[in-house]
């Protein structure tokens, strides 16, 4: 899981306005409304499976003058420094399709999960396997009242390696014993680091990152409106 983001500038529509005399260009804009991410979500997602990933997180912040549009996508295998750039591309067709970035102009990011990507999802375990993970275990009916009475200490926390993850829950190998796990009875899973495996994730993440730099999409290289 690597972290490979992609850069695209916007060319949203020009929003054009005249001074109270009709003898120019205004320098007052309005301020442009914010940008729901659960509508970018639903607009992105059709774009996003036909390319046979999962939309996992849609982010918009400010950024100076801009605004800067954050995609997470994933999917079995991991994604591919192509596979971005060609979502890239038509994620910002479909942006520039509609209006639903209003008149601020701004720049997407896509990127694949780093690994520090909380694992809350069957297919974010799924495709953590093989690897070890830290994970917290939550409070059962049958440990009701003692969990009540333990409100206020930490939730017990057990490390284990990934063997099988389906629908509904996991099997770890913790100390060498498997252990089975429904997902209600887990917290947000952690990938942990592993020193035999950091050079392989450091290639990984400083290599996509520096090839996704690159600009694509409806906008080039040139700044959006």
């Amino acid at each position: 899981m690597s972290s490979d983001p992609r850069h695209t500038p916007s060319r949203p529509r020009r929003a054009t306005s005249r001074d109270a005399n009709g003898d120019g260009p205004s320098r007052e804009r309005r301020a442009s409304p914010p940008v729901d991410p659960d509508d970018l979500a639903r607009l992105l997602e059709p774009v996003v499976a036909a390319a046979g990933m999962d939309l996992e997180a849609v982010r918009v912040s400010p950024a100076g003058r801009r605004r800067l549009l954050r995609l997470v996508i994933d999917a079995d295998g991991g994604v591919g420094l192509d596979q971005i750039a060609e979502l890239s591309r038509e994620v910002s067709a479909r942006l520039d399709n509609s209006d639903i970035m209003g008149d601020v102009p701004y720049t997407l990011e896509v990127s694949s999960p780093g690994i520090d990507r909380p694992l809350t999802e069957p297919r974010h375990w799924r495709r953590a396997q093989g690897r070890l993970v830290s994970v917290s275990l939550t409070a059962t009916d049958d440990n009701a009242p003692q969990a009540a009475a333990a409100a206020t200490r930490p939730a017990p926390t057990l490390r284990g390696r990934v063997l099988v993850a389906g629908d509904t829950g996991v099997t770890l190998d913790v100390d060498g014993d498997r252990a089975e796990f429904d997902y209600d009875e887990l917290g947000p899973g952690q990938v942990q680091v592993e020193f035999g495996r950091v050079a392989e994730d450091t290639v990984d993440d400083n290599g996509s990152q520096a090839a996704n730099r690159a600009q694509s999409g409806n906008g080039g290289s040139q700044d959006g409106h």
